[in-house]
């Protein structure tokens, strides 16, 4: 069918960044905190807001809420400061995004992310004008898997659930793209195709953009 939206996740499916993203945590957790978590178990935590990762890992009112937002940010900034230098958007993405919006096709944004690092990534690349709607961890009552927030990026776009598709590259973002009644590309700059066998929404897997005709 011809879709009429695309709504990206932003980290491991704009950006090749969630190694990064793991080695912060990481090092929050097991450094910082003196967790005794492994960096597989760091990765397989690495869903939805910050604060839920930290509850996952911790309990629910281990830490205040002060505490929680302090070490959210650090971990953002110890991670912008390791992959600024090497930020560049996956491999045929620009030619992507630039076809897309000829095509008329409506964009968006659908990050757990917290504008904090959203606004750095859309910003350092320049790729602002290609995603009117941004859906981002505070708009947000509930995370992915949940579909709020790929419905509400639908809703803000103007098109029906059924005509968009979510690029993802995380299972419980596929996971909520499903809940919300869409399809998905997934991305593998992170996990393998295996490890999304529980869903029935996938149009196909891909390293990069480049080749790809999903419109």
């Amino acid at each position: 069918m011809d879709y009429q939206a695309y709504l990206f996740d932003l980290n491991g499916t704009i950006i090749d960044d969630m190694q990064f993203h793991a080695r912060a945590w990481y090092d929050i957790l097991s450094n910082d905190l003196k967790s005794d978590i492994t960096f597989d178990e760091t990765v397989l935590q690495m869903y939805g807001k910050n604060q839920e990762l930290l509850e996952r890992v911790f309990g629910k009112g281990y830490f205040t809420q002060e505490q929680i937002d302090k070490l959210s940010m650090e971990k953002e900034q110890r991670y912008q400061a390791e992959y600024k230098a090497h930020m560049k958007l996956i491999d045929g993405l620009g030619d992507y995004l630039e076809n897309a919006k000829s095509k008329g096709i409506k964009m968006a944004i659908g990050s757990a992310a917290i504008p904090f690092n959203i606004d750095f990534i859309l910003d350092n690349l320049h790729i602002r004008e290609y995603f009117p709607v941004i859906v981002s961890a505070n708009d947000v009552a509930l995370s992915k898997p949940h579909p709020e927030t790929f419905l509400k990026g639908a809703e803000l776009l103007g098109v029906a659930p059924s005509a968009c598709v979510v690029f993802e590259d995380a299972p419980k973002g596929v996971e909520a793209a499903q809940n919300a009644n869409m399809k998905s590309v997934v991305l593998t700059t992170l996990h393998e195709p295996a490890d999304f066998n529980a869903y029935s929404n996938i149009l196909t897997f891909t390293a990069n953009y480049q080749n790809l005709n999903i419109f």
